[in-house]
């Protein structure tokens, strides 16, 4: 079987790259190897490819075989056209330096045109890094006015909540100084009904118990009892004492 020119598998899974390697082509794909003559690894934007120019093309004189991954990298490279620009060489249908010239004509424009390329993918890059970021940006101001809104209705609903607890406590202080208004209403009045009969009994009665009776028991009676007898049985009897006895008393005369 002959040579192949074949990828080599390496990394971890979903970070892969591959080493380009000359092996005999009853050997495994991840065996033995001949030789090893670049690295390609996809994963890189842009992919990476490193090979060594001479000894691709000189493998493929010697009739490597490449499979189709690693025909389309050399064709990339150039070596697949130098490799064609040779063989008309050495069938005569041109010279060396012809053949030489053409080449570095076709690897300028390759050099142009990957580098538009690359710069079309630098922009591009760009403007998925801007869009991105508007996106971004409009996520988060969606996000903000949500959160806002959210924000103005905790507030209202706090705002809504004081107020009834301000005018239930309004209601309650009203209802309890209405209260306290009957409640002295209440007291008045059963002050004024209890002052009334106090009044009327305590007044006239006692007025008229104590001063007329009084007036009569004490000023009549004890006048006429006091002043009237005590007069005739002390001022009369002791004149009649004091008079009379003297004068009819009899003289007697002491015995010697």
């Amino acid at each position: 079987m002959p040579t192949k020119i074949r990828l080599q598998r390496r990394g971890k899974k979903g970070q892969a790259f591959y080493h380009i390697v000359i092996a005999d082509g009853r050997a495994p794909r991840d065996g033995k190897f001949i030789e090893r003559i670049g690295i390609y690894n996809p994963v890189a934007i842009p992919a990476e490819i490193e090979l060594e120019f001479d000894k691709a093309l000189d493998w493929l004189k010697k009739g490597a075989q490449p499979t189709d991954t690693v025909k389309a990298i050399l064709a990339y490279k150039g070596v697949m056209y130098k490799n064609h620009l040779l063989k008309g060489v050495d069938k005569g249908a041109m010279t060396l330096e012809q053949a030489d010239a053409k080449f570095q004509t076709w690897l300028d424009e390759k050099h142009v045109k990957i580098s538009s390329k690359k710069n079309e993918q630098d922009l591009n890059l760009k403007d998925a890094r801007k869009k991105k970021l508007e996106n971004e940006v409009k996520v988060n101001e969606a996000k903000s006015e949500a959160i806002a809104k959210k924000l103005n209705k905790v507030r209202l609903d706090e705002a809504a909540q004081a107020a009834e607890a301000r005018e239930a406590a309004a209601a309650a202080l009203a209802a309890k100084v209405a209260e306290m208004a009957e409640a002295a209403e209440a007291a008045k009045a059963a002050a004024e009904a209890a002052e009334a009969p106090v009044a009327e009994v305590v007044e006239a009665p006692v007025a008229e118990v104590v001063e007329a009776p009084v007036a009569e028991v004490v000023e009549a009676p004890v006048a006429e009892v006091v002043e009237a007898p005590v007069a005739e049985a002390v001022e009369a009897p002791v004149a009649e004492v004091a008079e009379t006895p003297a004068d009819e008393a009899p003289e007697t005369t002491p015995e010697a």
